[in-house]
C-alpha cells in the first residue's frame, strides 16, 4: 500500500531491535509457562525463565520445559519430623527432572549438606544430625520454626520441621502426631514420655480451657469476684501451686488469687481494679488463668474483662442514660454527674436512669449547627449538635423546626442525646432567617431547646467557568465562580472532587464518555438547580514527541525542552522520575501549544547516596492532568549523570590573586559524558555578586574574574547544586599615582605618552597570552591526569593486593615473632624504631584485641533527656521565645492561658509511602515547623539526629482524599498580620482535623496546590524559614536571643503564642511580681514531680560506686588519691577543702558540662526549653556538690526552691561516693598505665590499617634479606612457606617505586 501524491513521505531516521518477550519477569516454572508467552520456557537446571536458545544444553531431555505439565515436582516422605528427632531417612520422589547420574546434593539451608542416594526417580537423604541442628530457644511459650529446602544444583523442593506453640490446643490440634502432658505442661512427639498419670491429652476436647463467657463487666474501684466457666481444669498435684488470674491493665500485670471450684469452674477472688485517665469510658482487659506459677489455661474464646467508669466521657445527662444498661449508671441530679447507683447519695427519686421511672433528661441544649445557610428550595441536611437531645428517635421526630420551616429528622444521622440530622423543607419567599427549635417529646419549656445562632435562606448564583477546555482523559481542575456557593449541605456538579467556598467551586473533570466536543455543566445545591449556560470543551490529549536534552545530573534542575501537541491545555504540567520506588517531580512552563520548558527532576536515589556511575530511572514522564499515556514514556532513554563535585580553592579557603588573574575551580564531573559529546551544563560562578565568564573542562572551571579588588566569596551554581569553594583576596597592582603620571607627562611630553600607550597595549596583550596559556595548560593537565590516573589505578591495585597479603602475614603468629626478632637483632634498629613498629603493629592488630569499657551513667542521662523532651512537648511551646507550659525554669514558663487540643496525624513515611502510616501526636497550636520536628522524631526515633532528614529541607503536605494536597508552611499568603505583629501559622490556622493524613515531601522550587487551583510558589522560604534553616529547629536558634527584632523591610515582628514586648517592658502577666512567681511555682513543682525519678536515677548512678562495680574508671580513684596525698603533704586536714578539690576536678568540671550538654555525648538535638530545664538540673547538681549551707529566703530563685528538699539527700550521696572511693584499693602506677593503654585502644576504628601496613613494610624493604633468612631458618615458617609469601609481597610492592 503506497501513499497518494497528497500524502507526505515517511522517513525512518533510525531502526532499533526491540525484544518481543520479557521472560525474566517470571520467577517460577508455573508463572513462566502459565503466562502464555510462546517465546518463554523454563530452563530447569538454571531455575530461570528464558528463550530456548539461551538455555544451556536445552536439547537434552527434561532440561527445558515448554509445557506447564513438564515443571519439576518433588514430594518428600515423611514431610515433617520433630525437633528432637535426628538423622531420619527421608525419601524424595522427583518427577520431570533431568538425568541425575551426576549425583545429588541434599542441602538443609546452612545446617548440613550431604550426598543423596539416587534410585530411579527416588532420592534418599538423611536429615541433619543432632550436632548440626541449632539449639531451639523457647521464649514466652513459643518455639520457632525452620524451613529446610533441599537443593539439587538449584531449588527443587523443601521439607519443613515445625516446633509448636506451648499450648494444649495448638499442640494436639496440629496436623502432626503430638501429645500434651497436662501436668507437665509440655508438648511431645513421643507418647511413651507422657504417662496416663501425667494427664496425656490426645484430642482438643480434652484440653483444659475456658468456655465462652458473656461480657464480663467490672466497675472500677468496686470489690467483686469474677467467675469463669471452664472444662478439664487440672487439680494441682503435690508440690504444685494453685490458680491465679492474670489481668494486664494498661501494660501492667495484676495477679489475683483464684479458687478452682471443680474441673468446670474457677473464680478470681474479691479484688478491685482501676485504670488511669478519663479518656475511655470502658477498657477491655486481657484475662489469663494460670496455675503452678506459669502454666496457662487455653482461652480460645479470647474472654476479656471490661473495666468501666460511669463518669468518664459522660458529662451530660443524655450521655449518661445512653450508656449500656448493664453498667448500672444513673444521672445523680443532686450531684449533676453520672455515677453508679450505690454512689449517688440522694434518694431514688433524684435519679435518672434508662428505662426507669425517671428516664427523660431536661434542659436540652444546642451547641453547634452546620450549615447556617441554604437554598429556599430545601433538601439541605442540617446537622444539630448538642446535649440531652433525646434517647429515642421517636422523641425528636416531627419536633424540629429551622427558621420556622419543618425539618424532617433523618434516622441514619441521629445519635442519641448528641446529634440530630434533618432535611429542610421548602421555604416561602417571605421567609429569610430564624433560629433552630428542638423539642424532646413535648414542647414544654424544660424539654425545649432554641439556638442562639440563626439559619439564613440564600440564592446561589453562577458567573463563569474557567478554564473552559481540557483533555479527554480528564483531570482538569475547573473553577466555577459565583455567589453563595457554600450554602447548603451538598453541591452536585457533573464534574468530580468538588470543593467550594462562598464565591467559588473547584472540581476536576471526568474522562470524556463521548470523545471530543462541548458538554454542559450543571450545578445543584441541594434541591436548588442553578440555571446558567456553562460549557466545557474536551479536546485531544497532549502528546510528547521529543525531549532535548535527554539527560540531567543526579540533583536535577537542569533545563529540558519538551516538544509535543496540545501542551497549552494543561494548567500545571509536571515532569516526573521514578527510581527504586521513589518518585520526584519538578515544574514545567508552557511556552506554546507545542513547546514547554521543564526543569529535570532529581534522581530520587541520589537523596540517599551519592553514586559515581550514570543511572537510568525506572520511569520518566509527565503529569499532565489525568493523561496516562505520558506518565511513563517508552520512547525515551533519559539518563542521569553524577553531580559535579568542587574542591576548595586552597586548604585555608582563601586564595590570593592579582586583578585580572583567572580563577580556576577544580573538581570532577564538570562535563557529563552525554551522547554526542554535547554534555554541557549551565554553570554560574559569582565573585561576590558579580558573574564571571567561564571556560569549562572535565576537571576545571576557568573563570575570568571581573575587575574587582578586596575579599569576595566565590559561589558556583549548577542544576540544583550551590557550593562555595572559598574566598578570593584580590590585591591591587599598585599602578603609578596620578601625581606621578602628570609629572612624567609634563617632563616627557608626547614621547613618554606614546611609550605609556605601548606599555599598556603590551600589558594587555601579555594578559591575553597568559590566559591562552592557562587554557592550553589546563587541556594538557587534563590529558596528563587521564593518562596518570589509568597508570595509577593499575599500580594502586597491585600495591593494595600486596598490602593485604602482608596484613595476612602480620596476623600469622610465627611470622610476627620471627619478624620482630629479626628487626631487634639489627644494629641500625633504634629505640625510636622499636616504638614506631610496636605502635604500627598494634594499629594493624586492633581488631584482635578484646577489651570492654562501660559508662553506666549514659542510660539515665539519655532517659532524663527523653523524659524532659516528652514532658515539654505535652503542652504548648512558643516557637519564637522557647517558652513552654511545662517547664522547670521559671524564665521559660508561659504565663498566659493557651487553649489547645491534642490531635493525632497519620504520616506517610517519606522514604516509602506504601509502608504503614505512622501515628504522631501533635497540638493544634503547634507551628508547621514544630509539627515537622515531631513527625521526624516519630519516624526516625531509632536513627541518630545527624543522619535524619532536616525539617527545613522538607515540606508538610496535608492530603485530603486522593487528589487534594495542601502545602502547610509557617508563613505564606494566608499568614495573619495585625498591626506590626505577624503570627506564625499553626495547625489550627489551616483547620487541620484529627486523624488527618499528612506527608513530608522534599522542599522544591514550586509546588501546585489543588485547593486554590493555582501554582503556589515553593521558592526559597520566607526570611523566618531561612533563619530556622540555620540549625534545623526554631528553638535551637532562639535559645540564644529572643526574636523580637522587626523585619527590616516591613517592620513586622513575628510571634507565635506569646508576644515579646520591648526589652524594657515587662511581659504580660507582670513577670516582675513575686506573687506571680508563687502562683506558677505549683506548675513548676508538678513538672518537677514528673521528672523526679529520672533526676534521682541519674544522680544516684553518678554518685554511686555500687551501681558501677568494677566499671568505675581507675583514673577517678587515682586522681582522688593524688589529691588526698597532696593535702596530707601540705598539712591540709579541713575536709571541706578536700571535698571542694574533688568536686572541682570531677563533678563540676565534667559532669555539669555533660548534664547541660547531652548533645556532646549523644547524637540528638537539644531545644531551648530542654536546655533551660537541663540548666536547672545542672544547677541542682552543682548545689549538691557544695559544702556550704543551702539557705533559702523569699528572694531565692525558683530553681533553688524546687529542689530544696532534695539537695540534702544528694549531698549525702556525694559524701558517700567520695568516702567509698577512698576505701577502695590503691591503684598502682603499673595498673594505671595499663588502664591508659586500654583507653587508647578504644579508638581502634579511627586508624588506617592500610597506611600502617605501608609504614611497617618500609622496615621490610630495609631488612629484606635478614628477615627472609630468619624465616628460612625457622621450622614453623618453612612449613608454612612464609619466606615465599614475603617474597610475593616484595614483588607486588616493588611496583610502587
Amino acid at each position: 500500500m503506497f501513499p497518494d501524491s497528497s500524502t507526505a513521505p515517511i522517513f525512518l531516521s533510525s531502526l532499533t531491535r526491540v525484544p518481543v518477550e520479557a521472560c525474566e519477569q517470571y520467577s517460577s516454572c508455573k508463572e513462566c509457562l502459565g503466562s502464555g508467552d510462546p517465546h518463554c520456557g523454563w530452563c530447569v537446571l538454571h531455575s530461570m525463565c528464558t528463550r530456548k536458545e539461551k538455555c544451556e544444553r536445552s536439547s537434552e531431555p527434561r532440561r527445558f520445559a515448554s509445557n506447564i505439565k513438564q515443571c519439576v515436582r518433588l514430594s518428600v516422605h515423611p514431610n515433617n519430623i520433630s525437633v528432637s528427632q535426628y538423622s531420619v531417612m527421608l525419601v524424595l520422589e522427583a518427577h520431570n527432572v533431568p538425568e541425575l547420574s551426576a549425583g545429588v546434593n541434599c542441602t538443609f539451608e546452612d545446617l548440613a549438606e550431604m550426598d543423596g542416594l539416587v534410585e530411579g526417580n527416588r532420592i534418599t537423604c538423611s536429615s541433619p544430625a543432632e550436632k548440626e541442628v541449632p539449639r531451639i530457644i523457647v521464649e514466652q511459650g513459643v518455639k520457632l520454626c525452620c524451613h529446610l529446602p533441599i537443593k539439587y544444583k538449584g531449588k527443587l523442593g523443601k521439607i519443613t520441621e515445625y516446633w509448636h506453640l506451648l499450648r494444649c490446643l495448638s499442640c494436639v490440634g496440629s496436623p502432626y502426631q503430638c501429645h500434651w502432658c497436662k501436668y507437665r505442661h509440655t508438648c511431645t512427639h513421643d507418647p511413651s514420655s507422657c504417662s496416663f498419670q501425667e494427664g496425656r491429652v490426645k484430642q482438643p476436647e480434652e484440653c483444659p480451657q475456658l468456655l465462652p463467657a458473656d461480657r464480663i463487666l467490672v466497675p472500677v474501684n468496686i470489690v467483686k469476684p469474677i467467675t469463669l466457666r471452664a472444662k478439664n481444669l487440672p487439680q494441682p498435684q503435690s508440690g504444685q501451686r494453685g490458680y491465679e488470674c492474670l489481668l494486664t491493665i494498661q501494660g501492667v500485670e495484676q495477679r489475683v488469687p483464684a479458687l478452682r471450684f471443680n474441673s468446670s469452674s474457677v473464680q478470681c477472688q474479691n479484688t478491685s481494679y482501676s485504670y488511669d485517665g478519663m479518656e475511655m469510658s470502658s477498657l477491655p482487659v486481657d484475662l489469663t488463668v494460670i496455675w503452678n506459677g506459669d502454666f496457662s489455661i487455653d482461652n480460645p474464646a479470647q474472654n476479656k474483662v471490661h473495666l468501666y467508669k460511669c463518669d468518664a466521657r459522660r458529662e451530660s445527662c443524655g450521655l449518661c442514660l445512653k450508656a449500656d444498661p448493664l453498667f448500672g449508671c444513673v444521672w445523680c441530679k443532686g450531684e449533676n454527674r453520672c455515677s453508679l447507683k450505690q454512689h449517688c447519695p440522694h434518694p431514688q427519686s433524684m435519679w435518672l436512669e434508662h428505662n426507669g421511672i425517671n428516664s427523660k433528661c431536661t434542659h436540652p441544649k444546642i451547641t453547634k449547627i452546620t450549615p447556617l445557610r441554604g437554598p429556599r428550595e430545601g433538601g439541605t441536611l442540617v446537622t444539630i449538635r448538642g446535649e440531652n437531645l433525646g434517647l429515642e428517635f421517636s422523641e425528636i421526630k416531627d419536633h424540629v423546626k429551622v427558621a420556622d420551616v419543618e425539618c424532617t429528622p433523618v434516622p441514619e444521622g441521629y445519635i442519641p442525646a448528641e446529634q440530630i440530622v434533618c432535611e429542610m423543607g421548602k421555604a416561602e419567599r417571605s421567609q429569610f432567617a430564624g433560629n433552630i427549635q428542638v423539642c424532646i417529646g413535648e414542647c414544654r419549656p424544660e424539654f425545649m431547646a432554641k439556638s442562639s445562632k440563626y439559619y439564613y435562606f440564600v440564592i446561589p448564583r453562577l458567573l463563569s467557568l474557567k478554564p473552559n477546555r481540557g483533555p479527554v482523559s480528564g483531570g482538569t481542575i475547573v473553577n466555577i465562580t459565583g455567589s453563595n456557593l457554600d450554602a447548603g449541605s451538598n453541591v452536585s456538579v457533573m464534574l468530580k472532587d468538588q470543593k467550594r467556598g462562598g464565591q467559588w467551586i473547584t472540581c476536576r473533570s471526568h474522562p470524556s464518555m463521548q470523545g471530543y466536543g462541548n458538554v454542559s455543566v450543571s450545578v445543584f445545591v441541594d434541591k436548588a438547580h442553578i440555571h446558567k449556560d456553562l460549557k466545557f470543551e474536551y479536546v485531544e490529549d497532549p502528546t510528547i514527541t521529543k525531549l532535548e536534552p535527554e539527560w540531567s545530573i543526579f540533583s536535577g534542575n537542569t533545563p529540558v525542552t519538551v516538544t509535543g501537541t496540545n501542551l497549552d491545555i494543561i494548567q500545571t504540567p509536571l515532569i516526573r522520575a521514578k527510581y527504586k520506588n521513589l518518585e520526584t517531580v519538578n515544574i514545567c512552563q508552557v511556552l506554546s501549544p507545542t513547546i514547554m520548558q521543564c526543569m529535570a527532576p532529581e534522581l530520587p536515589y541520589s537523596l540517599n547516596r551519592q553514586k559515581e556511575v550514570p543511572e537510568r530511572p525506572d520511569e520518566f514522564g509527565f503529569i499532565l492532568d489525568n493523561v496516562q499515556s505520558v506518565l511513563a514514556l517508552n520512547n525515551t532513554n533519559f539518563m542521569y549523570y553524577p553531580n559535579p563535585v568542587f574542591e576548595p580553592l586552597t586548604v585555608s579557603g582563601v586564595q590570593e590573586l592579582k586583578p585580572g588573574s583567572p580563577i580556576i575551580l577544580k573538581g570532577r564531573n564538570f562535563l557529563p559524558p552525554a551522547p554526542g559529546g554535547n554534555g554541557k551544563l549551565n554553570y554560574t560562578v559569582l565573585i561576590g555578586d558579580k558573574p564571571c565568564t567561564l571556560t569549562v573542562s572535565e576537571t576545571q572551571l576557568l573563570c575570568e574574574s571581573p575587575n574587582l579588588t578586596g575579599r569576595h566569596k566565590v559561589l558556583a551554581r549548577v542544576g540544583g547544586i550551590e557550593f562555595s569553594p572559598g574566598v578570593v583576596h584580590i590585591t591591587s597592582d599598585s599602578p603609578l599615582s596620578s601625581t606621578a603620571v602628570i609629572s612624567i607627562a609634563g617632563a616627557g611630553g608626547l614621547l613618554i605618552f606614546f611609550i605609556v600607550i605601548v606599555l599598556i597595549a603590551y600589558k594587555r596583550k601579555s594578559r591575553e597570552s597568559d590566559l591562552t596559556l592557562k587554557r592550553l595548560q589546563m587541556q594538557m593537565d587534563n590529558l596528563e591526569s587521564r593518562v596518570a590516573l589509568e597508570c595509577k589505578e593499575g599500580k594502586q591495585e597491585q600495591v593494595e593486593k600486596g598490602l593485604k597479603l602482608f596484613g595476612q602475614l602480620i596476623n600469622n603468629k610465627v611470622f610476627l615473632l620471627s619478624f620482630i626478632r629479626s628487626l631487634e637483632s639489627q644494629r641500625g634498629f633504634s629505640m625510636r624504631d622499636r616504638g614506631n613498629v610496636a605502635s604500627l603493629i598494634m594499629t594493624v592488630l586492633q581488631s584482635k584485641l578484646e577489651y570492654a569499657t562501660d559508662e553506666c551513667a549514659g542510660e539515665p542521662l539519655f532517659s532524663l533527656f527523653c523524659a524532659i523532651k516528652q514532658q515539654m512537648e505535652k503542652g504548648p511551646i512558643d516557637s519564637i521565645t522557647g517558652e513552654a507550659r511545662y517547664s522547670l525554669s521559671e524564665d521559660k514558663l508561659i504565663r498566659q492561658q493557651i487553649d489547645y487540643k491534642t490531635l493525632v496525624v497519620n504520616c506517610l513515611h517519606p522514604d516509602n509511602e506504601k509502608s504503614p502510616e505512622v501515628q504522631v501526636k501533635v497540638l493544634n497550636c503547634d507551628t508547621i515547623s514544630q509539627v515537622k520536628e515531631k513527625i521526624l522524631d516519630a519516624i526516625y526515633k531509632n536513627i541518630p539526629y545527624s543522619h535524619r532528614s532536616k525539617a527545613s529541607d522538607m515540606d508538610l503536605e496535608w492530603r485530603q482524599g486522593r487528589v487534594v494536597r495542601v502545602i502547610l508552611q509557617d508563613e505564606d499568603v494566608t499568614t495573619k498580620i495585625e498591626g506590626d505583629w505577624k503570627r506564625l501559622n499553626m495547625l489550627s490556622h489551616y483547620q487541620v482535623t484529627d486523624n488527618a493524613v499528612v506527608a513530608l515531601v522534599p522542599k522544591q522550587v514550586t509546588a501546585y496546590n489543588s485547593v486554590n487551583n493555582s501554582t503556589v510558589s515553593r521558592t526559597s522560604a520566607s526570611k523566618y524559614e531561612n533563619m530556622i534553616k540555620y540549625t534545623g529547629s526554631p528553638d535551637s536558634l532562639r535559645s540564644r536571643t529572643p526574636m523580637i527584632t522587626p523585619d527590616l523591610e516591613s517592620g513586622v515582628k513575628v510571634w507565635h503564642l506569646v508576644k515579646n514586648h520591648e526589652h524594657g517592658d515587662q511581659k504580660e502577666g507582670d513577670r516582675g511580681s513575686k506573687m506571680v512567681s508563687e502562683i506558677y511555682l505549683t506548675r513548676l513543682l508538678a513538672t518537677k514531680g514528673t521528672l523526679q525519678k529520672f533526676v534521682d536515677d541519674l544522680f544516684e548512678t553518678i554518685f554511686s560506686t555500687a551501681h558501677r562495680g568494677s566499671a568505675l574508671p581507675l583514673a577517678i580513684k587515682y586522681m582522688f588519691d593524688f589529691l588526698d596525698e597532696q593535702a596530707d603533704k601540705h598539712s591540709i586536714h579541713d575536709p571541706h577543702v578536700r571535698h571542694t578539690w574533688k568536686s572541682n576536678c570531677l563533678p563540676l568540671r565534667f559532669w555539669v558540662n555533660v548534664i547541660k550538654n547531652p548533645q556532646f555525648v549523644f547524637d540528638i538535638h537539644k531545644s531551648s526549653i530542654t536546655d533551660a530545664c537541663l540548666s536547672v538540673v545542672a544547677q541542682t547538681f552543682m548545689d549538691s556538690c557544695s559544702t556550704s549551707e543551702h539557705r533559702l529566703g523569699k528572694d531565692s530563685p525558683s530553681n533553688k526552691l524546687l529542689y530544696a528538699k532534695d539537695i540534702p539527700s544528694y549531698k549525702n550521696w556525694v559524701e558517700r561516693y567520695y568516702s567509698d572511693i577512698s576505701k577502695m584499693p590503691v591503684i598502682s602506677d603499673q595498673d594505671m598505665n595499663a588502664y591508659l593503654a586500654e583507653q587508647s585502644r578504644m579508638h581502634m576504628n579511627e586508624f588506617n590499617t592500610m597506611s600502617s601496613l605501608s609504614e611497617i613494610y618500609s622496615y621490610v624493604g630495609k631488612y629484606t634479606e635478614e628477615i627472609v633468612s630468619a624465616l628460612e631458618q625457622d621450622d614453623g615458617a618453612r612449613k608454612q612457606r612464609l619466606a615465599y609469601k614475603l617474597e610475593q609481597v616484595v614483588a607486588f610492592m616493588s611496583l610502587e617505586s
